[in-house]
């Protein structure tokens, strides 16, 4: 059968019949009258060169054929019904709720600042953040955007991510705890060392770490603190309880005042990507579509959000509050640091 020449609207006629339980009730639905239904009907299965239904007075039944026919029949008219409504949500203004799940670190230094001029941009737009260092699942928790730093995207073919920026990764420690054991001379001298890690899906616990000439060196550790809350590994490692991979968003401010410091200058851990991870569905919703665009637009510097520059993209600190200018400043101090690779020395 040639498809091509193929009436597409007897598929949609015969799956109604169906729905509809006969062809009195599919001609109230479509408008169409009975012996139209009845010819075209008879038209496609001599098409087919198969008996789609049985017909008798009282009902209809379908034949084997009939079934698996209607199966993709419906499945056809499902997804031309998904690309109606996702053509209509494009030309549709944004609204509704987002639904974000983001890192306690991003939320303080990067989330908040923009919301309201996101807020301000799309006045039909609500946003529900969840503030936790938490791994959410988007579909069991209901999540539309999740904010995430990872070393490596999702698994899952389920998931999207869309990059935002790039972070440095450093091996840390508290000066108390390299003064008490002594800075290590190599990546073999890290073995007497308590860890401190993030929670990992294979429950393996690795240090990829880079040295300064290229040589890369896995270190395969057994931590004595495994969480998801960074705020827990940061008072840990400040205490001097043990050493910690940590990204540059998160140790910069102590970086720069001395609280912590670089375990072996020089070696860095593979940058982290901090990216914007959603489900694949069909009619992405537009409030969360023009919510991932304006993150993907703010970090398009991957120093400081947009919404802190001015018309000429340079940093206008007069967009800041008080607490975002010291950040940004500690953040630049630290930066400057870990570029000319000037170091705290302990020990």
């Amino acid at each position: 059968m040639d498809w091509q020449n193929q009436d597409l609207n007897d598929l949609m006629y015969f799956s109604q019949i169906v729905d509809n339980g006969g062809f009195s009730a599919a001609e109230r639905v479509l408008g169409v009258s009975k012996s139209r239904l009845s010819r075209r009907l008879s038209d496609l299965e001599a098409k087919l060169g198969v008996r789609l239904l049985q017909r008798s007075t009282r009902r209809l039944a379908l034949t084997e054929a009939g079934r698996v026919f209607y199966e993709h029949c419906s499945a056809m008219l499902a997804e031309a019904r998904a690309a109606l409504e996702t053509v209509s949500q494009l030309r549709a203004a944004p609204r509704g709720t987002v639904r974000v799940s983001c890192p306690v670190t991003v939320s303080h230094m990067f989330l908040s600042p923009m919301l309201p001029r996101f807020l301000s941009q799309y006045p039909e737009v609500k946003i529900e953040v969840e503030v936790t260092n938490r791994v959410a699942d988007l579909y069991e928790d209901g999540i539309d955007v999740a904010l995430r730093v990872r070393s490596e995207p999702p698994r899952s073919e389920n998931v999207i991510v869309r990059p935002l920026m790039t972070t440095h990764q450093l091996l840390v420690a508290a000066p108390s705890l390299l003064e008490r054991l002594g800075r290590p001379q190599s990546v073999d001298d890290l073995g007497r060392f308590d860890t401190l890690d993030l929670p990992v899906e294979d429950g393996r616990h690795v240090f990829h770490l880079e040295g300064p000439n290229g040589e890369r060196r896995d270190i395969v550790h057994t931590p004595r603190l495994v969480t998801a809350d960074i705020g827990s590994i940061f008072a840990s490692l400040q205490a001097g309880i043990g050493i910690a991979v940590l990204p540059e968003m998160n140790f910069a401010p102590a970086m720069s005042d001395g609280s912590l410091v670089p375990v072996l200058p020089g070696w860095s851990s593979p940058k982290p990507n901090f990216h914007a991870a959603f489900l694949s569905r069909q009619g992405l919703a537009p409030a969360v579509r023009v919510f991932i665009d304006f993150l993907v637009e703010a970090f398009r510097n991957p120093d400081v959000p947009k919404c802190f520059r001015n018309e000429d993209g340079e940093v206008d600190e007069s967009r800041m509050n008080e607490r975002e200018q010291a950040l940004h400043r500690e953040h630049l101090a630290a930066r400057s640091k870990l570029e000319k690779g000037v170091h705290r020395t302990v020990g």
